[in-house]
């Protein structure tokens, strides 16, 4: 399985924050709660954090990332009324936030809600989740975590996950907006009917450069439909065998969520002039 390791510049940063914050017990609950590998170490805490976060990058059956993005959960998602208040609590929860988010950014990684880390996260996959969770749709959350979780791991599966949340939005659409199924229930079925229905055509857009980037769209939605159907784990592998890399994963899944969003918002858009 191909895994990415904790940078030395984070565990660094992670082991002060932690070691600064918790008591004895408090670390090792954290740790646990994040599933990091074997009993707590010896030492002082800080001693203790670092053994445990390089512990966890040698450790064949660990995730580092799904360990650190459960270490790192309360601090990123803390909530501060007034970032500009004097209590010293919410300054330093806050301090100890944009020290994370700095050598975060600094590896490449990127925190996703809910406890997650991930290296192929852009700012539409970040959006996407956020509209997902507050319109709750679960069969959509799914896919999202689905995807990227195994963007770095498991490509096929990543690309699997990246054509179902498409086809997910889709059926959305179709099921709440009480329109017919298509008896093809594939993702450019699904997605005729919605494109359709929602006057997603570049023929009825004035703009030039608005009317190629709309083609494009069709062009990358029938993309990632067939790209799944060839290389993906939804279907047996024949004589071709493609060679993923991490950039076309990325490229797939990325590809994907700012499609779905896209379809998201004009959905939106479309209730708001209703």
């Amino acid at each position: 399985m191909n895994r990415t390791s904790l940078p030395a510049p984070l565990i660094s940063v992670l082991a002060d924050i932690i070691s600064d914050t918790e008591t004895h017990a408090s670390l090792d609950s954290l740790f646990m709660y994040a599933d990091a590998p074997g009993d707590p170490p010896e030492g002082s805490k800080h001693v203790k954090a670092l053994e445990w976060l390089r512990r966890t990058n040698k450790d064949d059956a660990s995730n580092p990332l799904d360990v650190a993005g459960r270490l790192i959960e309360t601090y990123m998602e803390v909530v501060v009324e007034d970032p500009d208040a004097p209590l010293p609590y919410e300054t330093l929860s806050v301090e100890r936030k944009n020290k994370i988010q700095k050598a975060l950014d600094r590896a490449s990684l990127n925190y996703i809600p809910g406890g997650r880390i991930s290296s192929g996260a852009s700012l539409p996959s970040i959006s996407l989740l956020e509209h997902i969770r507050r319109r709750d749709f679960k069969a959509i959350d799914m896919e999202f975590d689905r995807a990227i979780k195994n963007t770095g791991s498991n490509p096929r599966e990543a690309v699997s996950a990246a054509c179902n949340i498409l086809e997910s939005v889709c059926k959305t659409y179709i099921e709440e907006e009480h329109l017919t199924m298509p008896k093809k229930q594939d993702l450019n079925g699904v997605w005729n009917v919605v494109r359709k229905d929602l006057g997603i055509d570049p023929s009825n857009i004035g703009d030039r450069d608005l009317q190629e980037i709309m083609t494009g769209i069709f062009a990358t939605i029938s993309g990632i439909g067939a790209l799944r159907t060839h290389t993906s784990s939804a279907h047996g592998s024949g004589n071709k065998i493609y060679k993923l890399q991490g950039r076309h994963v990325r490229l797939a899944v990325n590809s994907a969520h700012t499609l779905a969003l896209f379809i998201l918002e004009s959905w939106q858009e479309k209730n708001a002039a209703n």
